[in-house]
C-alpha cells in the first residue's frame, strides 16, 4: 500500500510518501481502508518529536472509510460498511480500563502518536475500534469528528460539569477543538465567547452559534470578557493554546470559576498567583482526550446533526507536505483532511 512515514525528525520535508507492506490481520481486528485521514497539531509535534516514537512512523489520528475484511472473532461488523474509528488505544485490561476510563490507563495512546496512524490506504484495528456513520457524513466529515469532538466534550461535560445557562469562552474558536467547544456550550443552551485572530473567522464562529467574538490580536480578552459579562466573567474557559493565552483565561473567569485545559500550542511554561486561585476560589482542571463511552456519546449527537463538524481544506494524500505547512499556517477554520 502507499503510506506517508517519516524516518526522522523535522518539518515538512521529513514525510515521505512511499510503498509499504500491507497490515497483517489478527483474529480480533478490522481492516479498514482509509478514505480520509483529518489532520491534529498532534501530527506536527510528533513530526518535530516527542517522546517514544519508534521510526518509520505513520502519522494521522483520525480516520474514516470502509471495512474490507473482518477477522475470524467479529461478528458485528462487515465488508463495505463505512466507519470512523475511535482515536486512541489502551491495554483494555487495567482497573482503570475496565472502569470505562480509558485515557487513564498507563498504555494509553493516541493513533498516528505512540502507534501508527491514517496517513496510509489501509489500517487494521481492534473492532472496539471502529465504529460504522451514517450515510448523512461523508468521509471527509466524517475524519473531522473523533479526536477534537471528544476532546471538547470530555473538557466540558465530563471535566467541567457544563450546566444550562453558563457563560463559556472559548479560546481559538476557528481550531477544530474550538468549533466543535462552540457547538457543544450551545448545545447545552449556554452563552458563548470565542476569540479567533480576524473577523472573518469570527464570522464563522458566529455562525456555529457563538454569541460573542473577540479579535485576540487586537484586543485584550480579558477586558472584552468583562465587558461582555458586566464586569462579572465567565463560568468555564476552554483553553488550549497555552502560553499566549493563559494569563488572559484566568483573569476571564469570575470567582467560582473553572479553567479546563487540554494543550499548549503556543508553550507549555504558564504561572499561577496562589492568591488569586484561593481567594476567587478558582478551578484549574487537566484535560486529557476522553473515554469510549464519552465518544460514543459526542458521536450520537453528531450523526443526529445536532453537532457539525467543519471542513477547512482536503488534500490529496501524497500531498501531505502541503498539508502540514498549511496548518502551521494557522489560517484555516476547520480540519483539514488527506485522502489516500
Amino acid at each position: 500500500m502507499k503510506a506517508v512515514r517519516i524516518h526522522q525528525f523535522g518539518g515538512p520535508e521529513v514525510l515521505t510518501y512511499e510503498d509499504v507492506a500491507d497490515p497483517s490481520l489478527r483474529k480480533d481486528q478490522v481492516l479498514v481502508r482509509v478514505r480520509a485521514c483529518a489532520l491534529n497539531h498532534l501530527d506536527v509535534w510528533v513530526r518535530k518529536e516527542l517522546p517514544g516514537i519508534k521510526l518509520p512512523h505513520i502519522l494521522g489520528s483520525d480516520i474514516a472509510g470502509e471495512v474490507v475484511e473482518v477477522g475470524e472473532y467479529i461478528r458485528e461488523l462487515r465488508a463495505g460498511q463505512r466507519v470512523l474509528l475511535a482515536p486512541m488505544t489502551s491495554c483494555g485490561r487495567c482497573a482503570k480500563c475496565v472502569a470505562g476510563l480509558q485515557n487513564q490507563c498507563r498504555q494509553f495512546t493516541v493513533l498516528g502518536n505512540g502507534v501508527d496512524g491514517g496517513n496510509c490506504e489501509l489500517i487494521a484495528m481492534p473492532a472496539v475500534n471502529v465504529i460504522p456513520i451514517p450515510d448523512s457524513l461523508d468521509f471527509n466529515q466524517a475524519a473531522s469528528v473523533p479526536l477534537v469532538f471528544l476532546t471538547a466534550w470530555h473538557m466540558l461535560v465530563g471535566r467541567a460539569g457544563i450546566r444550562p445557562g453558563q457563560t463559556v469562552l472559548v479560546l481559538g474558536g476557528s481550531s477544530g477543538v474550538g468549533i466543535a467547544a462552540i457547538q457543544i456550550a450551545k448545545l447545552f443552551h449556554c452563552r458563548v465567547i470565542t476569540t479567533a485572530g480576524d473577523e472573518a473567522k469570527l464570522g464563522k464562529a458566529r455562525g456555529l452559534g457563538a454569541d460573542f467574538g473577540i479579535d485576540h490580536y487586537k484586543q485584550r480578552i480579558s477586558e472584552e470578557v468583562r465587558k461582555i459579562t458586566n464586569k462579572e466573567g465567565v463560568d468555564i474557559v476552554l483553553e488550549h493554546v497555552g502560553t499566549a493565552t493563559w494569563d488572559e483565561s484566568v483573569k476571564s473567569l469570575k470567582s467560582g470559576g473553572t479553567l479546563v485545559t487540554c494543550g499548549a500550542t503556543t508553550g507549555p511554561n504558564v504561572g499561577i498567583d496562589l492568591r488569586h486561585l484561593f481567594a476567587r476560589q478558582l478551578t484549574l482542571l487537566g484535560s486529557y482526550m476522553g473515554t469510549m463511552g464519552e465518544l460514543h456519546e459526542v458521536l450520537s449527537h453528531v450523526f443526529a446533526g445536532r453537532l457539525k463538524p467543519v471542513v477547512d481544506r482536503v488534500f490529496p494524500l501524497k500531498e501531505l507536505r502541503a498539508a502540514h505547512a498549511h496548518l502551521e499556517k494557522s489560517q484555516m477554520f476547520g480540519k483539514i483532511v488527506v485522502n489516500p
